[in-house]
């Protein structure tokens, strides 16, 4: 679901790390904060000089039957047309200047599709009539899936039409495919496509009782691909707008709105927009804050999400997305640290796992997270100096030695990651070479998911081996005193 957001979207803070006197800690989240600002500024400047080739779509069929059949609907917009874009693919171009608090679209309620929609179509009598109630998301899918089975006949036909054939959700992955998807993604990538799996089975039942709408069998219109071309098309392609609960649905949440044409407006986590349903015209609108150019293409955003999550929830990648991070799951982590008694270990990690230290350690463009770095200080102490963890999550450090250690793991964890992304990369390069076309949109999907993390882990390494060099001259200086002192 496309949850557009009115914040800006700025570099998510660095908390700063305290240590002892003698340890030179300014200088080093200063270095940090300067490589994520240049790469981040090297990411936007290849980013304008990138020539972007757009076609206009407006003489396309589809899209002339989809724009007249919503202006019967009461929709009309001079301001915006259907191209294809060389970057992003299919999106909606600006044929003049648009400044900031401008109104972008304004879709009327009569042309969303919802819940509402769907009790008054056809398939109504037989959602009210059926229990336990089904869900807002089944209800939809249910319709979705009966309005391109009829074709010609149905109602919704102009939409449906322009909708998506497949999907590069991992819904439609093959486990050949999700096991190139990285260690964090690839168990949620599993989870996805079995929750719709399951949702198939389980609603064959309520299924089977619109049988009287057909003239064949159900079992050949709700097929388990039907369900999940409509489900990829409910999650990938609504705006959040909460519905007044009916009896006639279960108690799950009733927010979502299918709006043809306004969806066709793709996303960029640099713009800020306002979206939202307006009671006053009963109209879907979207504001810009920013503006935008003539001829250039109108984005919006679906929220600060990081590519994996875009892959997980939309099926694309972003490029240069400053929410992007790579994650560190518990797997990698007891891989890369060096601690050979296995039940120190076990006892470091339960701990982590007691303060809420071992979920969202990520490596950033930034460099790595305040979390990471806690949780190998953490993982780093020797048994003398475990009464000192309070003091570490408050961000201090304990002794040289045990930072320096801190700070080869850290570069274990990229080199690890980076070893595993280049494995990835090998393999997407000989899967593309015997690809049929859906298998290689997958493909290119993955494979630009992985060079931005190879981006993000290349940036970390050389981070941290430029606190590497400052934690040195304090380790020789520290032998050093103790050479005096004996």
């Amino acid at each position: 679901m496309r949850l557009l957001s009115t914040l800006e979207h700025g570099s998510l803070p660095v908390k700063t790390n305290v240590y002892g006197s003698d340890f030179p800690s300014k200088p080093i989240n200063m270095t940090r904060k300067q490589h994520g600002r240049r790469a981040r500024k090297k990411r936007q400047r290849e980013c304008r000089e990138t020539t972007v080739q757009t076609v206009t779509l407006s003489h396309e069929p589809q899209f002339v039957a989809l724009r007249r059949w919503l202006q019967q609907r009461g929709f009309s917009s001079k301001l915006l047309v259907p191209a294809h874009f060389s970057d992003t693919g299919r999106g909606l171009m600006t044929l003049q200047p648009i400044k900031a608090e401008d109104l972008v679209i304004s879709l009327p309620e009569k042309c969303l599709l919802t819940t509402s929609t769907v009790l008054r179509s056809y398939i109504g009598e037989y959602i009210e009539r059926w229990k336990p109630p089904v869900s807002p998301l089944l209800a939809l899918c249910a319709f979705l899936i009966s309005e391109r089975h009829f074709g010609q006949r149905a109602e919704w036909k102009p939409y449906i039409d322009v909708l998506p054939q497949k999907y590069t959700c991992p819904a439609y992955f093959s486990d050949e495919v999700i096991d190139l998807l990285p260690g964090s993604l690839s168990g949620k990538a599993l989870e996805q496509r079995a929750m719709v799996q399951e949702l198939h089975s389980s609603s064959l039942d309520f299924f089977s009782s619109l049988q009287p709408l057909f003239s064949q069998p159900v079992e050949s219109v709700f097929t388990y691909d039907a369900l999940r071309w409509a489900w990829c098309s409910v999650n990938t392609r609504t705006v959040y707008m909460e519905h007044q609960h009916t009896p006639y649905m279960s108690r799950e949440r009733n927010v979502y709105a299918l709006a043809p044409y306004l969806d066709l407006l793709n996303h960029c986590p640099a713009i800020q927009v306002k979206a939202s349903f307006s009671h006053v015209s009963r109209c879907y609108e979207i504001r810009s804050i920013q503006g935008c150019k003539r001829f250039q293409q109108v984005f919006i955003c679906y929220g600060p999400h990081d590519n994996q999550r875009l892959l997980l929830e939309y099926g694309f990648v972003a490029p240069g997305n400053p929410h992007s991070v790579v994650y560190v799951d518990q797997v990698i982590l007891q891989q890369c640290v060096c601690i050979k008694d296995i039940n120190q270990l076990a006892q470091k990690l339960l701990f982590l796992k007691k303060n809420d230290f071992l979920a969202n350690l990520t490596l950033s463009l930034d460099g790595p997270s305040w979390r990471l770095m806690t949780a190998l200080r953490l993982l780093s102490l020797k048994t003398e100096q475990y009464p000192f963890w309070k003091s570490v999550l408050l961000g201090a450090g304990v002794s040289h030695d045990r930072e320096e250690w801190s700070v080869d793991a850290a570069l274990r964890l990229c080199h690890y990651l980076m070893v595993d992304n280049t494995r990835a990369l090998n393999k997407i390069s000989q899967l593309t070479e015997r690809a049929d076309a859906s298998l290689k949109e997958q493909l290119a999907v993955v494979e630009c998911l992985r060079r931005e993390e190879q981006d993000i882990l290349g940036l970390n390494q050389e981070m941290l081996q430029g606190l590497q060099k400052q934690l040195l001259p304090s380790r020789q200086h520290a032998q050093l005193r103790t050479a005096c002192t004996t």
